[in-house]
């Protein structure tokens, strides 16, 4: 095995780091790390497994499309473990695992920090109504034109199963 070696005795640097260096001042991904040394410091075990989970998730997710994550991709990451705990939580219930649903519902609380602040329903009405008015929707046909527009706006802020009972409602599908 060979040790390389640079003209100037240093060893070269790697071409890509395991992680993206620290993360910017401010950002979700910082914040993220604070509450984990908090948590940590705290012996808060349910908190901290769920903060690592999601700083797993993060890395996983910035090795995928190789490089950091904004806080836009941050936030969709957290919706998707928000989501996945959700489905936990119903499936321990029906299977009657309650103690585990419980850990479960800990777990999304300490999740739910990092999402925006949802959207309420007269916005999700106020928006349904400005997208129908913009395309112009008349009829069920123009559904699929008026859920990315809304969508489009509403971006992890509205579950877009909600959207999609309200949309069809109203277009009368």
């Amino acid at each position: 095995m060979a040790i390389v070696v640079a003209a100037n005795g240093d060893p070269p640097e790697a071409s890509a780091p395991a992680r993206y260096g620290p993360p910017a001042e401010g950002s979700l991904k910082a914040r993220l790390a604070g509450e984990m040394r908090a948590a940590m410091k705290a012996r808060e075990r349910v908190r901290l497994g769920a903060l690592r989970m999601l700083s797993a998730a993060v890395t996983n997710r910035e090795v995928e499309l190789g490089h950091p994550l904004s806080d836009d991709e941050f936030v969709e990451v957290a919706t998707r473990e928000v989501r996945r705990r959700q489905e936990a939580i119903e499936a321990f219930v029906k299977g009657g695992r309650e103690d585990r649903a419980a850990q479960e519902r800990e777990e999304r609380t300490v999740l739910e920090a990092y999402l925006p602040k949802p959207l309420t329903d007269e916005e999700i009405g106020a928006m349904i109504e400005e997208a129908i008015a913009a395309t112009g929707a008349s009829g069920p046909g123009d559904f699929g034109k008026v859920m990315g527009l809304v969508m489009g706006k509403a971006r992890g802020r509205v579950d877009g199963r909600v959207v999609q009972e309200r949309v069809r409602g109203r277009l009368g599908t």
